[in-house]
């Protein structure tokens, strides 16, 4: 099979090599960050983790700071769905919940810190810019079906709902390592809606 066959072949196959490479890569960030910290990750210490050769992250990826923000991009979709419970009130309680859920594992941790000094490095303050566009797109969903349903007026910010409905809880994971239970999730739901103008 000549080369220009090969690559055709690898192109026929979704999932093939380059995918399982990709998510070794990922979830040997993923496994650096949660035992050494997200400071402490280098391309060498993923690469010999995924048993792969360091070039080859090095050349896809181009920094440890993009390995994990990928990492932790591509694992913040599966672990936080936007939910569709048929009201405003409920998805934004079961999307609070998803993110206090993981927040409190050892990734979310690594997740929430990392982010929070972004700004020290500018690969990882345009990836977190990344990460919260992309987490917004996906959960505006909740927002437009609540205007759809007339529970919020149109024009309503989604952005601006969201970030209220989280913020409280980032506060607390980062800042005052105080509890996020269900009664203060459904406080803030309440309160976000109240002042939104919700009907």
């Amino acid at each position: 099979m000549s080369g220009d066959e090969v690559r055709k072949d690898v192109r026929r196959r979704p999932g093939g090599r380059s995918a399982r490479v990709r998510q070794a890569v990922l979830q040997a960030a993923l496994d650096a960050m949660v035992e050494r910290g997200a400071g402490n990750v280098t391309i060498g210490e993923v690469a010999r983790r995924a048993g792969v050769q360091a070039s080859s992250v090095q050349r896809r990826w181009g920094s440890a700071e993009s390995v994990m923000l990928d990492a932790m991009l591509s694992r913040s979709q599966d672990e936080l769905p936007v939910p569709d419970t048929g009201t405003a009130r409920g998805d934004l309680i079961a999307f609070a919940r998803l993110v206090a859920a993981y927040l409190a594992t050892p990734l979310g941790a690594a997740l929430s810190r990392t982010m929070a000094v972004a700004q020290d490095n500018p690969e990882i303050a345009d990836g977190r810019l990344a990460f919260w566009r992309s987490r917004y797109d996906l959960a505006r969903a909740i927002v437009d079906r609540a205007i759809e349903r007339n529970e919020l007026v149109p024009g309503t910010d989604a952005q601006l709902v969201l970030e209220m409905v989280i913020a409280p809880l980032h506060f607390r994971a980062l800042h005052t390592r105080q509890p996020i239970d269900n009664r203060l999730i459904e406080l803030v739901v309440d309160t976000v809606l109240l002042g939104s103008g919700a009907s």
